[in-house]
């Protein structure tokens, strides 16, 4: 029961460096998911669209992105991000990088999933919604604005955050370029066979609760919103 004790004390004592991991972990993903539904609305519009160089490039990149490991891309805006602001602003990038590529990184390759759920929000509704709104006099965007994307978010809400928790887990990829998030926070404390004993299960518990109570309150969500 010693070492218990002695975890315990030793989590007391780490307890500002585990939550400083677990807001940066928190930050990576609620900033990646916002700007991943964004960009991957626009991305499922121009699935949608009628004009067929827009249908293929969105097409591309959902295929692209859907086609390689997390890890890869990861690594990937790692190395491009720097470069690329330097490139455009002429100026070192200050802050830093590890969490700048990583929010880059998961916003870009989230956003061909969500585009997914969200072509298939937007098809669910009847065509007849547009054709109504058509008939009022309304535009394509604003049939889109006021009408349709209304209606599909309502649905497709259950799938986004589901497809978040799924982002949230794999965030503990970042570990490979660096970044101090909750997970390494815990992987880098400790000798080996407290790693393998207490930390990394202890980490493991913690996203374990956390995804599983937000899978509950997802669920219950989807009960709230069924039409």
């Amino acid at each position: 029961m010693e070492w218990i004790t002695s975890f315990i004390l030793d989590l007391q004592a780490s307890a500002p460096a585990l939550w400083h991991g677990l807001k940066i972990t928190l930050q990576v993903v609620i900033t990646a998911a916002i700007g991943g539904v964004f960009i991957g609305t626009i991305l499922a519009l121009m699935r949608l669209s009628s004009i067929k160089i827009l249908n293929i490039i969105a097409k591309s990149y959902v295929n692209l992105f859907r086609s390689i490991p997390l890890l890869l891309v990861l690594m990937w805006f790692y190395f491009a991000v720097p470069f690329i602001y330097t490139g455009i602003t002429g100026k070192y990038l200050t802050i830093d990088t590890a969490l700048v590529s990583s929010i880059v990184a998961f916003m870009l390759f989230e956003a061909a999933y969500f585009a997914e759920i969200v072509r298939a929000g937007i098809q669910s509704i009847a065509k007849g919604q547009s054709f109504a709104a058509y008939a009022l006099g309304m535009s394509y965007g604003q049939t889109m604005r006021l009408v349709i994307l209304p209606q599909a978010f309502r649905k497709m809400t259950p799938l986004l955050l589901q497809q978040t928790i799924i982002l949230f887990q794999d965030s503990t990829m970042v570990y490979a370029i660096g970044l101090l998030d909750f997970f390494r926070t815990n992987y880098v404390r400790g000798d080996l066979m407290s790693l393998l004993t207490q930390y990394i299960l202890f980490a493991g518990l913690v996203y374990f609760t956390i995804s599983l109570l937000a899978t509950y309150a997802v669920k219950k969500l989807q009960k709230r919103l069924h039409v």
